[in-house]
């Protein structure tokens, strides 16, 4: 019962981040700007920014469950925070404030925050941090995007 109480205080947390994270990015994809941005070539359809970042919380609300039931520390409450404010700022940066420098900086943090709990946490979660795996691919993957576009815009 632990377990699923963490999991859904998680959950909560996680996709209140993504639904706060929506309504700092204005139109987002959607907004002229954007729209008539050079992108990368490998930039993936609307569509697959949800349906990943939806498996993404899943998995990392997961992760997080285990995580902080083996080790509910001050440490591991402030990453995950850091990593809540990284994660919201990037989308108001990015594509409310057209900040695209600042918005690398940012998404190259929450890439090292991310790393930071798979590499300090490996030993104690074992195959249970394969869990924070995509969120680190999906942020290399946006990390990449992000470049792309502070490069050729």
């Amino acid at each position: 019962m632990k377990f699923v109480k963490a999991f859904v205080v998680f959950i909560i947390i996680n996709f209140g981040a993504l639904g706060f994270g929506s309504l700092l990015m204005g139109e987002g994809a959607k907004s002229l700007w954007y729209l008539q941005l050079e992108k990368a070539p490998w930039t993936p359809d609307g569509w697959v920014f949800g349906a990943a970042w939806t498996l993404i919380m899943v998995l990392f609300s997961l992760y997080m469950a285990f995580l902080y039931l083996k080790r509910p520390t001050t440490k591991i409450a402030t990453l995950f925070i850091i990593q809540f404010v990284l994660n919201i700022s990037w989308n108001f940066l990015f594509f409310n404030q057209k900040l695209t420098d600042i918005a690398l900086l940012n998404i190259i943090l929450l890439t090292i925050i991310v790393s930071a709990l798979f590499l300090t946490y490996i030993k104690d979660l074992k195959g249970k941090s394969l869990l924070i795996l995509p969120y680190f691919i999906w942020l290399c993957i946006a990390t990449s995007l992000n470049l792309y576009i502070s490069l050729y815009n």
